[in-house]
């Protein structure tokens, strides 16, 4: 099945993921255009396999059970970027420091705080990703999603609802292919030097070494997660191979190979910090998988 496309059967999921967790994917395709896209969706539509969608799996932890159907992976197929003046419109595979990389070379600044996501541009606009008070909403002009049907949209910034790690496109029928930014001119070096210091302090602060899947949790209205968690002594505590970062406890790191554990450590973490603080984390997280 899916052979027409560059197609693995049994794709193990820790493979795709930063968190290195997840049992397998029946079947893993990576289009290599946008124009596959709907050919992927109608073949799974003829056999009555459901369709799941990813990109580098930075922000997603897949269960023991793995994935049924067909997952289409973004990453490495969907890889252009394309500069017009301060606009740059970049494939939804095209890793965040790529895009960010780019945009410095030609001289353009507002996408500094990306350097060091390590997401797509097509996941940073589906969650309105963000870090060091920059954001994906600030800059994002217009994206445009390919539908199941083979029919395109393009939605105004207005249309998309961006809000904290969210947007209307996380409710979108289809694939997101293209989003088109909008920067302002700066110096190259300067750039350069601002995306330097931001991943310096990154390196400083977060646990890099380890695989993870960044900030579990989400900011709790007036709090931080990670204080929180700091708080009530969690940090080192652990599941199985599942950890609380010492470095940084907003961060649930994994050493070990089981997504139980993890899953059991993210909630164990939410009823202390509730029963101790009254404040419910919410997970940042996709989970998927059986």
């Amino acid at each position: 099945m899916f052979e027409r496309f560059q197609t693995i059967a049994g794709a193990p999921m820790r493979e795709y993921t930063t968190l290195r967790l997840g049992g397998p994917a029946d079947w893993l395709v990576t289009p290599r255009s946008a124009e596959e896209i709907p050919l992927i969706f109608a073949e799974a539509a003829e056999r009555g396999i459901p369709v799941t969608v990813i990109g580098h799996g930075s922000n997603l932890l897949v269960t023991d059970g793995g994935i049924r159907g067909v997952v289409i992976r973004t990453v490495r197929g969907l890889n252009q970027i394309r500069i017009e003046g301060n606009r740059m419109t970049v494939s939804s595979g095209v890793m965040m420091g790529s895009a960010a990389a780019a945009a410095a070379e030609a001289g353009l600044s507002g996408m500094e705080f990306a350097s060091g996501i390590p997401g797509t541009v097509g996941g940073g606009a589906v969650m309105n990703a963000g870090a060091y008070d920059g954001e994906m909403s600030r800059i994002i002009r217009e994206v445009t999603v390919v539908t199941p049907a083979g029919g395109t949209k393009v939605l105004g910034r207005e249309e998309l609802d961006f809000g904290y790690r969210r947007s209307a496109l996380q409710e979108a029928d289809g694939v997101v292919t293209e989003i088109t930014i909008e920067l302002e001119p700066g110096e190259n070096a300067a750039i350069r030097e601002k995306m330097s210091e931001l991943n310096r302090r990154r390196a400083e602060k977060q646990p890099l070494d380890v695989p993870s899947a960044g900030s579990t949790f989400k900011r709790p209205e007036g709090a931080f997660a990670a204080a929180l968690i700091d708080q009530c002594g969690l940090k080192g505590f652990r599941i199985g191979g599942a950890r609380v970062s010492e470095k940084h406890a907003g961060f649930l790191v994994n050493t070990g190979d089981s997504a139980a554990d993890y899953l059991a450590l993210v909630r164990k973490v939410q009823d202390i910090v509730e029963e101790k603080t009254g404040v419910r984390l919410e997970c940042e997280i996709r989970i998927l998988g059986e």
